[in-house]
């Protein structure tokens, strides 16, 4: 039975995560009302969270939430995405790169998903698959192709970033 106890032990272990992962993504007004709901969530179907898969299943339903609001909204350009003042953050560094915006940019958002998902968020293998609902392979195929494609996006920004200064 997950109980109370439980639910202290999921926060404790993965707010601040989950927290850092709306905050990428949502506006920053809405950030502590969208992590809340994620949360409020997993209270609600506790017996659904997968024991040792916790995170990617918070991330997964974020997902889901964000897009719920989105719905209602317009959504939050990568520019304004808010940065974070005591925590110096190397994603958010790379977020303020204008190469690295552009490069993202080109992708589609399902490709951009994967990647800000095994490169900010940190997962990978089972917990990446667990969060987009594929087979461990299908994540494995989805991250390789999502790479190969910020790669040419990547030489492509490069190439006329080089334009420019040259």
């Amino acid at each position: 039975m997950r109980d109370d106890a439980w639910f202290e032990r999921l926060f404790a272990e993965h707010a601040a995560a989950l927290h850092r992962y709306v905050a990428r993504r949502a506006a920053p007004s809405d950030v502590a009302d969208l992590t809340a709901d994620v949360l409020v969530t997993a209270w609600r179907r506790r017996e659904d969270v997968p024991e040792g898969a916790e995170l990617p299943w918070l991330y997964r339903t974020a997902g889901y939430v964000l897009a719920n609001h989105r719905r209602k909204l317009r959504p939050v350009p990568v520019e304004l995405v808010p940065e974070e003042v005591d925590d110096v953050d190397p994603a958010d560094l790379a977020v303020k790169d204008e190469q690295v915006r552009s490069a993202l940019a080109a992708l589609s958002p399902r490709d951009r998903r994967v990647l800000l998902l095994h490169a900010w968020e940190g997962l990978g293998g089972e917990e990446l698959a667990e969060v987009l609902g594929v087979s461990r392979g299908g994540a494995d195929a989805a991250l390789s192709r999502a790479r190969a494609r910020l790669r040419q996006a990547w030489d492509a920004s490069d190439a006329g970033s080089a334009t420019q200064n040259g």
